[in-house]
């Protein structure tokens, strides 16, 4: 009698397949040789097994689950009553596997040996890659109906019989791009095949064929139990086989002339007939020049603007005046920043964040071009000499760095230009506020003294009024407002009458009356503001500086880094309650001891002097994008006046409205300037580039720089893609101006884009020809 195994334990659940084998091992180990397995989709079923003595093994199975008779042994035989799902026979190494149904995806996959029948149709993927060791009996699969595209795919020994019963309403009975990459074995089929790869050969039979057919059919059919077909099986006359080409045969394959290919493929009858039409008056070679190019190379120096360029408020261009180094132009180079600010020193050389080399692209080799350090060497260079005097006469009102950014270059424009300031100093809150240890005193003076040496005529202890403004807008041909934010934001919040206001605060530090400060100082503010407030509460005695604000702190990393080596420390979020004589008090009922608190969240202009009808909701002067007053044609306002923000970027508003004043004084339509777009990444050839020792690096001579400098969107003359055009393509002109550009000849270049790939700078452009 057979061994019983149940794939269900006593309480009719499915127990897993490698409990269902550990079963099957325990009776195997007891002697059993014969088995009947109810199963529920248990896997494995079959194989590889043995025993001792060579007594041969037979499974009787129901309901099996993947890759029934897998690794299956000689003298093993498998049968399954009913269907059996994927991978039934994989690997088959001498069972004999008959199902009594249908047969899944890749059955007989990889079969080295034995025998697979199967009573029904087969999936996807049958007999491929099946395989026949010489020593060795070949596979055989043996499938009544028909099979599922793609089978006998990497064939590479065997033998398959295809039988093709009840198939007739199929157009081929092995599916669609049967035979792929088959190299060996043969496969018998009876019926409609299409779709066959062009790997192998359909042949008829010839007398062997016909003896392996007789002999075997009567054997296939008995195991599945439909003896009844063999008379119309063995009609031999419907019959084809499969064998794979030699390898020879493989390499020889038929190829059309370009010029079918060109008349019966691409146009009349072709697949593209109906979309393109050919005179047939010219012929394209392979590799093409002049129209017949897929890609056209373009020189697109300055399309793109630079990461630091694009990046740095007053938009001076870095990679420009490294260039201008590279060609050992130093003064132009250094006079090159004026164009843009007045303040190379005072603010790209010591207190702008610089935002510039947070982009530089330089900064994935190793370290930013230090953009610092070359405005510092910039201090000294004399003032431009400013164009012949227009007549014109503009009035700036705020001889902040936003105003004298102004001032400057409408003066180079050649414009008389007055600046109203109701300070006694000059320079606004980098005189009033920015402590001299972040801005050294005889920088600012300098630069200051070089915008005064221009002509420009300042104006101090001259507050300005309505009455006052209404005159200066009178006498002049256009006003600029730059007065800048100097009223104090106050949160009113109990005790806030004790709090002491930062800016004020920072004035009296600067103008040198050392106001009293206590031992422990609280400042509500933790932005760059209230770095500046902690630095001068230092700076006047205090012991203890805390700094306290309701989100993470706005302020620079250096900044912070600089109040915190000196032991002053930030809290956040600190929300204050109130203030009284003890300290600061906080929502969570904390106090911060204090006898001293300052705050520093921000400051708000006084435009009281304007009509409130130029002013949005905010209290801010009401500008369209040209920086003229919507309400107000002349009047043309900047930086904190409009929202608040940088040094450099009131610096850079200035130029900006100075450039449309010269519109504006012209009688020119005013329209508002766009920026071009950064150069993308992936143009630029960072891999060119060596990078340095990061822990070594070190800025000797800020000249140096011009080295390093990827010069992104413009030009650095470095021939590069002169020397690597394949074709000589290229050459380099220079033009009566003195400036060069380089050209691609069209009559000898092939658009192969090497130039654009060698470029560093991202300058050559391939245009894709539609």
């Amino acid at each position: 009698m057979p061994a019983i195994i149940n794939g269900f334990d006593e309480n009719k659940r499915r127990i897993s397949s490698q409990d269902l084998l550990q079963k099957l091992y325990k009776a195997l180990d007891e002697g059993e040789t014969e088995f009947n397995i109810t199963s529920s989709g248990h896997h494995n079923i079959g194989g590889p097994l043995w025993t001792e003595d060579g007594t041969p093994l037979k499974f009787r199975v129901k309901n099996p689950g993947q890759r029934v008779g897998s690794f299956g042994l000689e003298g093993t035989e498998i049968i399954v009553e009913g269907s059996a799902p994927a991978d039934a026979g994989w690997l088959n190494a001498g069972a004999m596997l008959t199902i009594l149904g249908d047969g899944g995806d890749t059955t007989a996959h990889c079969a080295a040996a034995g025998k697979i029948f199967v009573a029904g149709r087969a999936g996807t993927r049958t007999g491929s890659l099946m395989k026949h060791d010489p020593a060795y009996d070949a596979p055989e699969l043996w499938v009544l109906k028909n099979t599922g595209s793609f089978s006998f795919e990497f064939m590479g020994g065997g033998l398959a019989v295809v039988c093709g019963h009840d198939s007739e309403d199929f157009s081929s009975i092995l599916g669609d791009r049967a035979c792929t990459g088959m190299v060996g074995g043969t496969v018998y089929v009876r019926g409609p095949v299409t779709g066959l790869s062009e790997d192998v050969w359909m042949l008829d039979l010839d007398d062997a064929d016909r003896k392996f057919l007789t002999e075997g059919l009567p054997v296939f059919l008995e195991k599945v139990e439909r003896e009844h077909l063999l008379e119309q099986l063995i009609d031999f006359s419907d019959w084809k086989k499969i064998v794979a080409k030699s390898y020879e045969e493989r390499q020889a394959k038929g190829r059309i002339s370009m010029n079918e290919f060109r008349l019966g493929k691409w146009v009349e009858g072709g697949i593209f007939g109906d979309v393109l039409t050919d005179d047939y008056s010219h012929v394209a070679g392979l590799v093409n020049s002049g129209e017949d190019r897929l890609k056209v190379p373009h020189w697109l120096n300055k399309l793109y603007s630079a990461p630091c360029e694009a990046s740095c408020p007053s938009g001076i261009p870095t990679q420009d005046r490294l260039n201008l180094l590279r060609e050992g132009k130093i003064e132009e180079s250094l006079e090159l920043v004026l164009k843009y600010s007045p303040f190379p020193g005072s603010v790209c050389g010591e207190v702008c964040p610089n935002l510039c080399m947070d982009a530089c692209t330089r900064k994935f080799i190793d370290h930013p071009v230090a953009v610092k350090e070359l405005g510092r060497i910039s201090v000294d260079i004399k003032a431009p000499a400013p164009k012949t005097d227009t007549g014109k006469k503009v009035a700036v009102i705020g001889a902040g760095p936003g105003g004298l950014s102004a001032a400057w270059q409408l003066r180079l424009a050649g414009h008389a230009v007055t600046v109203f300031e109701a300070d006694e100093v000059v320079g606004g809150k980098l005189k009033q506020v920015i402590p001299s240890e972040r801005l050294p005193e005889h920088v600012l003076s300098t630069e200051v003294q070089r915008i005064i040496d221009m002509g420009v005529d300042i104006k101090t202890s001259t507050p300005v009024d309505a009455e006052l403004f209404a005159t200066i807008r009178k006498d002049n041909d256009a006003v600029i407002i730059a007065s800048g934010a100097h009223n104090p934001v106050v949160i009113p919040f109990p005790g806030h009458e004790r709090l002491v206001k930062g800016l004020g605060f920072l004035k009296e530090v600067n103008s040198g009356k050392n106001p009293k400060v206590g031992k422990k100082v609280v400042v509500i503010g933790a932005g760059n503001a209230g770095m500046d407030v902690c630095l001068g509460a230092y700076a006047m005695g205090a012991e203890k500086v805390t700094a306290i604000d309701v989100q993470r702190p706005a302020a620079y990393k250096n900044e912070i880094d600089h109040v915190e080596a000196l032991g002053g420390e930030i809290k956040w979020p600190y929300y204050t309650d109130h203030i009284d004589e003890k300290g600061v008090h906080g929502k969570d009922g904390s106090l911060i001891e204090a006898d001293m608190v300052i705050i520093a969240i921000g400051e708000r202009p006084d435009l009281s002097y304007v009509p409130k009808q130029w002013l949005t909701d905010r209290g801010m002067m009401d500008v369209d994008g040209c920086w003229q007053s919507v309400k107000a044609p002349g009047v043309f306002a900047i930086g904190d006046t409009i929202k608040p923000a940088l040094l450099t970027h009131a610096i850079g508003n200035g130029r900006e409205a100075a450039e449309q004043i010269e519109g504006f004084l012209a009688g020119k339509k005013l329209v508002e300037v766009k920026k071009p777009d950064v150069v993308p990444p992936k143009c630029l050839s960072k891999e060119l580039f060596k990078p340095q020792n990061r822990g070594r690096f070190c800025v000797t001579d800020a000249k140096n720089e011009r080295d390093r400098c990827l010069s992104c969107g413009t030009c650095r003359d470095c021939t590069m893609c002169l020397e690597a055009c394949p074709e000589g393509a290229i050459r380099r002109i220079t033009n009566k101006d003195g400036k060069f550009e380089y050209l691609s000849d069209e009559h000898l270049c092939i658009g192969c884009s090497i130039c654009a790939g060698i470029c560093p700078c991202g300058i050559w452009g391939m245009e894709q020809v539609v």
